[in-house]
């Protein structure tokens, strides 16, 4: 059982039962949703307990980017920029997919995100432009 708020245990509580691993598709649900520091708790749990596990840097790539938008929420653009780099640096040592996600492409969204941070010298926060990437997990 979750440890978490009871609205993140009721959501994760919601995708038991599906193909892939409750905190994984509960991840991606608050990605979506704008509450990347809940996705970044709620896929915690999985890579914590999966420390030996093959997807152990994969999970800890997602919770970084996850963690690189909380930096944008709270205008911290440096600190963004450096977990964005070691989210692709962990997310490069898996397939272009893998666990149903296209990694190339999240690839890329982070290179976009970095690449405008760094276009602006950390001087403009793009969140504060327009609204964050929707990740979609592809269907089999």
């Amino acid at each position: 059982m979750s440890k978490k708020s009871a609205k993140i245990a009721a959501l994760i509580e919601s995708c038991r039962g599906r193909e892939l691993d409750a905190h994984y598709l509960g991840y991606f649900e608050c990605f979506n949703q704008g509450l990347f520091f809940e996705a970044h708790d709620v896929l915690e749990e999985l890579w914590l307990a999966d420390r030996a596990g093959a997807n152990y840097a994969f999970h800890k790539g997602l919770i970084q980017l996850a963690g690189a938008f909380v930096h944008l929420q709270k205008n911290r653009l440096g600190p963004a920029a450096a977990l964005f780099k070691l989210a692709r640096t962990n997310l490069e040592k898996y397939p272009a997919v893998h666990e149903r996600l296209d990694v190339a492409k999240v690839l890329g969204v982070i290179a976009d995100w970095l690449g405008r941070l760094e276009a602006a010298d950390f001087t403009v926060n793009p969140l504060a432009a327009g609204a964050a990437p929707h990740l979609e997990l592809e269907r089999v």
